[in-house]
């Protein structure tokens, strides 16, 4: 025997937080985006020098690098080709492992990372840190900490 359950709706205030949420999310990510644009850089270009910059010896491995930034492998490899190109990166072999490779930070990217960073940073306190008190930028850490874990321990799982 066949038992329907029913979809557990939103409720108004679970839907106008969800929404709030989405809109927020978008309009955020868009104007990060364009204060990032006039240095040549996107969001994903940007995240990729922050983990190189905070790796030891400014070098991650691409696996362990499209695992931090949540591309595909050839998403990644894609991206790095063009900040090769910029001269922000370069790839080095892996001499424990003949496959492997290393994304590495070179000088002109620890540059640009010193260079737009104090920007990037303005940008995010302008139109993020700066809209939330400081309690409730404690109690939104405290309500999003949950979802990240969760997220985070379900990567690469359906």
């Amino acid at each position: 025997m066949e038992t329907e359950t029913a979809t557990p709706w939103l409720t108004d205030a679970e839907q106008c937080a969800w929404r709030t949420f989405l809109d927020v999310n978008r309009m955020l990510t868009y104007q990060l985006e364009r204060d990032l644009q006039p240095f040549g850089l996107t969001m994903n270009d940007y995240e990729i020098l922050v983990n190189l910059s905070e790796s030891a010896e400014r070098r991650l491995r691409m696996s362990d690098l499209a695992a931090a930034t949540l591309q595909s492998k050839s998403r990644l490899s894609h991206q790095i080709t063009r900040m090769e190109n910029a001269g922000l990166v370069r790839r080095e072999n892996c001499e424990s492992d003949r496959r492997g490779l290393y994304a590495v930070l070179t000088d002109a990217g620890m540059a640009t990372m010193q260079k737009v960073a104090p920007h990037h940073v303005e940008s995010v306190r302008k139109h993020f840190i700066d809209q939330i008190g400081p309690d409730a930028l404690g109690d939104l850490h405290e309500s999003l900490k949950p979802v990240a874990d969760q997220l985070r321990g379900r990567r690469g799982k359906p």
